[in-house]
This record gives C-alpha cells, sequence and structure tokens, in this order.
C-alpha cells in the first residue's frame, strides 16, 4: 500500500508539472495552449520557405539572397535557396522548383529568368494551395492566367521608371544632345525590354537612340558589342545600358577606345562595382536598384501570406541614381539604399 500511495504521488505530481508548462505554454503565447490560433502563431512565426532565383554567378543575385538570408534569420524562419547555374539556365532553374515543390515548403519565392520558364511548377504550387511570391523578374501575367497560378504579390523594381531616370540623367550629361546606343540582356526579356523602353521614354528631344544590341547580361559579350557599335557609329555621345555587369563591359569598351569621358555610359542595378566605377569616373552613372531589400521583402511577403494577411498585388522596391556626387554615400549603406522607402509589406508582420 505504501509503494502505490507513492507511485500515485509521483505520478499526481507529474500531471500537475505538465498542466504548468502548458499554462506556461499558454501565456508566453497570449493564446490558449494547444488552441488552433496558438498552433497557427507558431507556424506563422516560423515559415518553412523555398527561393529559387538566379544565377549566383552574378552579383546582383548573390545581393539578393543575402537579403534572404539575413531576413530569414531575422524571422527565425527555414529558407533553402537555389539558384540557377547561370543567367540563361531556364531549363534548370524550372528543374530545381519542380524538385522543391514536391517537399513540404509553406511559401515559395521566385525570380523567373524568363516570364514563362517556372510556369509548369508554379501550376503545381497553385493546385497545392501553396503561397507563391514572385520578386525582381515578373512572370508573365498571360501564362500565369492560363495556367492559374495565383500569385501573393510581386516585388521588383519599377524598369520603365529605372531606364527612364537613367535617359534624364543622359540628357543632363549631353545637353548639347547627340547619338546614344542602348544594349540590352537577352532578346525579348521582358525587364531589358522595360528598361530600354523607359530609356527611350526619358531622354531629350536633342537626343536619338541610333543603335540597339542584346549582350546577353554578359559583361564581356557587352565590351565587344559596345567595341561594334563604336566602329560603326564613330560620333556616338553615350551607352545606355541595362544592367550594371554589361555596363562595366562598356565601360572597359570605352576606355580601350581611348573614349573615356567622351562617350558616357550609364547602367542599372547599383551592384559594388559599379558604384565603385561610378566614383571613379569610369561610369558615368548607375540606376540603382536594391536586391538585398528585394530579398528582404520577399521573406517578408512570406511571413505576412503564411500567417494570412492579404498583401498589395504589386510592391515597388527603391530606386536611387547614383552620380559621382552622392557615390560616397551609396558606398557607406550598400547593400541598402542610402535615402529612405516605402517598404509596406513590413506593417503586416509587426
Amino acid at each position: 500500500m505504501y509503494v502505490n500511495a507513492r507511485r500515485r504521488r509521483v505520478a499526481a505530481a507529474g500531471a500537475l508539472a505538465a498542466v504548468g508548462a502548458l499554462v506556461l505554454g499558454a501565456y508566453g503565447s497570449g493564446l490558449p495552449a494547444g488552441s488552433a490560433a496558438a498552433t497557427g502563431e507558431r507556424a506563422a512565426a516560423a515559415p518553412r520557405i523555398a527561393a529559387v532565383i538566379k544565377g549566383l554567378d552574378n552579383p546582383f543575385f548573390q545581393t539578393m539572397k543575402q537579403g534572404i538570408d539575413d531576413q530569414a534569420r531575422a524571422a527565425r524562419a527555414t529558407v533553402t535557396v537555389q539558384a540557377a547555374n547561370s543567367i540563361t539556365d531556364t531549363t534548370g532553374q524550372a528543374d530545381k522548383l519542380n524538385s522543391l515543390s514536391g517537399q513540404d515548403f509553406s511559401c515559395y519565392v521566385v525570380n523567373p529568368i524568363s516570364g514563362t520558364n517556372l510556369i509548369q511548377g508554379l501550376a503545381r504550387l497553385s493546385a497545392m494551395n501553396k503561397a507563391i511570391v514572385n520578386i525582381d523578374s515578373p512572370v508573365d501575367p498571360q501564362a500565369a492566367k492560363s495556367a492559374e497560378v495565383k500569385l501573393a504579390t510581386y516585388i521588383g523594381t519599377d524598369n520603365t521608371e529605372a531606364g527612364k531616370m537613367a535617359g534624364q540623367r543622359m540628357t543632363q550629361l549631353l545637353p548639347s544632345g547627340g547619338k546614344v546606343a542602348s544594349v540590352g540582356g537577352i532578346a525579348g526579356d521582358v525587364t531589358s525590354g522595360a528598361r530600354l523602353g523607359g530609356f527611350q521614354q526619358g531622354i531629350g528631344p536633342n537626343l536619338k537612340i541610333v543603335q540597339t544590341v542584346a549582350a546577353n547580361w554578359d559583361r564581356q559579350t557587352a565590351l565587344t558589342a559596345a567595341t561594334d557599335v563604336m566602329q560603326a557609329q564613330p560620333d556616338l555621345a553615350g551607352f545606355f545600358v541595362a544592367n550594371d555587369d554589361m555596363g562595366l563591359g562598356v565601360a572597359r569598351a570605352v576606355a580601350n577606345a581611348g573614349k573615356a569621358g567622351k562617350v558616357k555610359v550609364i547602367s542599372v542595378d547599383g551592384i559594388k562595382d559599379a558604384l565603385e566605377a561610378v566614383k571613379a569616373g569610369t561610369l558615368d552613372g548607375t540606376v540603382a536598384q536594391y536586391p538585398y531589400v528585394i530579398g528582404v521583402m520577399g521573406i517578408e511577403a512570406c511571413q505576412a501570406a503564411t500567417s494570412g494577411k492579404t498583401l498589395p498585388s504589386h510592391v515597388k522596391a527603391p530606386v536611387e541614381v547614383v552620380t559621382k556626387d552622392n557615390a560616397d554615400k551609396a558606398l557607406a549603406a550598400t547593400p541598402k539604399p542610402f535615402g529612405a522607402y516605402s517598404d509596406p509589406i513590413k506593417n503586416l508582420i509587426k
């Protein structure tokens, strides 16, 4: 009898301890222990996120990954990042998304190489009611509609506006006008086309675009293309280049031709090498977009979406024109903007 009584006392104490732990757990969350709301809060606080981005051979996407990783750590979320092998690896990138779609992630962040290369995988995710956040390069809206792809939000630069800002800066640099050339990325690419179109909108009436070439987002290809353009257009006054990596190749071609300072070069992205080149005067300006912030916002959007919040359909990432006058500020702040900017998603996860 003594043994049985002792056992009963031990069992009672254990039960009281377990109840106490449950009460403390409920108190810490502010919700009844074991309730659906408490379980949902824990899931929302630490979502499992998969991100599929463009190739890490490009510093722009290295910085984007840094933003993704940093915000995931801050949110105590688990994130798996898969990158394409290169900026043109459309099939490989699609294969990576298809592989991840079979795993138990609560939200997917996608930065497609083209408007359509991830459609099949995204359709599968939509059918499973997974949250999908599209960043940087937009999914083609018509293809998405046809495949019944549902996107929680799109976060990225207004590329037309970025190109327009570059056009306005080129007009300031060439007040007397002149001939300019445009260097785009992959032919038919949505982002490249928007930037080139915006540049045309932004230039003054005395500037004339005499040639447009595609350099596949590649520095060496851009160097070769710019060399050919200058030979064909010996009185060329400037280049607009759709990204910084190509812009640095164009700047090298201009220097090789002995025309540094005479032929103006403006590009888009704001990678650190380009900021250094603007400070040194080898680039005449860059319209800095912020892949770090885009990556951060992508994870924030997953935090909000998995906690049941409704996201705005489009969120503009910040852009700033960097010139020699403010290059030091831009370098000191990189990979973040040097000026204030709006982040409407952050308010949803406070």
